[in-house]
């Protein structure tokens, strides 16, 4: 017998798992308004060119898609629109020759600005709105699983803390 076949079979199989896997949950689409224009964007650009970074959106953005599609029923759609980020912390003005730093401190504390439309298999509008997210407190809570060293810590718990109220609740 040839292991051909057998290859064949057992990758089929694992296709129509993971597809079933992701039919069983809704889809995310995430999606930027203007990121030029964003608080950390124009901050960044003021203050600390050298350390401007942009992957951090296409990070967040497959954070939240992630988190979200999890927490979805089987049929539903969610389109999230950010209209702003303000990451946690600040750089603050240096002098001299010395590297900028982003300084967190309880003042400046993570803020995302975002539009969503929830959809059922149908299409209708389940739930819309907008939402200010920010954690006033996020100095004083425990990371939890997220690691120290992820630079995204403080933005993927404010985003964990609005879908863990579930779809109907958003």
């Amino acid at each position: 017998m040839s292991k051909r076949p057998l290859r064949f079979t057992v990758g089929l199989a694992l296709a129509l798992a993971f597809s079933a896997a992701a039919a069983a949950t809704g889809t995310v689409s995430v999606r930027y308004d203007h990121p030029e224009n964003f608080t950390e964007t124009k901050e960044v650009r003021a203050f600390a060119p050298s350390r401007a970074d942009p992957g951090y959106l296409e990070t967040l953005k497959r954070y939240i898609e992630k988190q979200a599609a999890a927490r979805l029923e089987p049929g539903q759609t969610l389109d999230i629109v950010v209209t702003d980020v303000d990451r946690a912390g600040s750089f603050l003005p240096m002098t001299g020759p010395a590297e900028p730093i982003r300084v967190v401190k309880s003042v400046y504390p993570p803020r995302i600005a975002l539009h969503f439309r929830l959809l059922d298999s149908q299409g209708q509008v389940i739930r819309e709105g907008d939402r200010k997210l920010t954690d006033v407190g996020f100095l004083y809570d425990s990371a939890g699983r997220f690691a120290d060293t992820d630079t995204l810590r403080y933005e993927k718990r404010v985003i964990l803390r609005w879908l863990a109220k579930g779809p109907a609740n958003l």
